[in-house]
């Protein structure tokens, strides 16, 4: 199973050119991914750089006929020509997809500005069994609100887990729950650093047995610093460094065998990011 995570700044090159096109080209470059965890995707926002206000999340879902495109809009509000403006994440599996849930995250008040964050969380069948793969935007502007949202993705994680009893297929009856699993890939923009205390939070025990998230880069590389992710090519906001990253449930980690981080590509301010996981 192969999945790729990308902040792909609505679509914006370093070079100032806004082609969503080309980041599904450079997906296809890196690997032949089974799922691709975007963040970043925007609609309906015709004053972002070199945008006319597509609707993103379509557009790559045309470039990906083969499937399933799972929309999660944290900013949904309307506009003034009565088309609604949404910004947020877009996962896409071309393995089975199952139950899908979208989690709003905590929105602490804050003297910042900020936005509101959405974590997608999808049922998939990989060729070893049932997973999830869940994948988010987290705030940039408020520790507060980022501590506050990690909390978040724990609860939704700890209360996921504990109804993964496995029924037969349901049938149409809303009520009669589908099948979901423990295990977990959890890919993000987090906007922080390996060196903030929610990093070490999110790999942090829970009490009543979920199984507990590691970083997978960690995993194949103990001891060695994360490639940058961030500002490699555009320094606007910060030196080069890494805020983006892939955890997995303890019980994957075995099935990790290879993550690389591209520092090459150039056609969003942040660099995506492969894993790999055996059957």
């Amino acid at each position: 199973m192969k999945l790729i995570t990308w902040n792909i700044q609505f679509g914006l090159g370093v070079d100032g050119r806004n082609d969503v096109a080309r980041i599904i080209a450079e997906a296809r470059r890196i690997a032949d991914f089974d799922v691709l965890c975007l963040q970043e995707v925007a609609d309906n926002f015709p004053h972002l750089k070199g945008s006319r206000g597509e609707n993103q999340f379509a557009a790559i879902a045309r470039l990906l006929p083969g499937y399933t495109a799972i929309e999660g809009a944290a900013v949904d509000v309307p506009a003034p020509e009565g088309r609604r403006r949404r910004f947020g994440n877009l996962l896409l599996s071309r393995l089975p997809v199952g139950q899908v849930l979208r989690h709003a995250l905590p929105w602490e008040a804050d003297a910042t500005k900020s936005m509101p964050r959405l974590l997608i969380e999808a049922v998939v069948s990989a060729p070893f069994g049932l997973l999830r793969v869940m994948t988010t935007h987290l705030e940039f502007y408020s520790t507060r609100q980022r501590a506050a949202q990690v909390e978040g993705i724990r609860d939704a994680h700890r209360q996921t887990c504990a109804r993964t009893v496995r029924p037969p297929m349901p049938s149409d009856n809303m009520f009669e729950p589908y099948p979901v699993a423990a295990s977990a890939i959890l890919t993000a923009d987090f906007n922080m650093r390996s060196s903030d205390p929610s990093y070490t939070r999110l790999s942090a025990p829970f009490d009543g047995g979920a199984p507990r998230f590691v970083d997978a880069w960690t995993l194949r590389h103990p001891g060695e610093p994360h490639p940058m992710s961030f500002c490699v090519h555009d320094q606007r906001y910060d030196q080069p460094h890494c805020c983006d990253f892939i955890f997995v449930t303890e019980d994957l980690a075995p099935r990790v065998t290879r993550i690389v981080y591209d520092t090459e590509t150039q056609v969003s301010d942040h660099q995506p990011v492969l894993v790999e996981l055996q059957d």
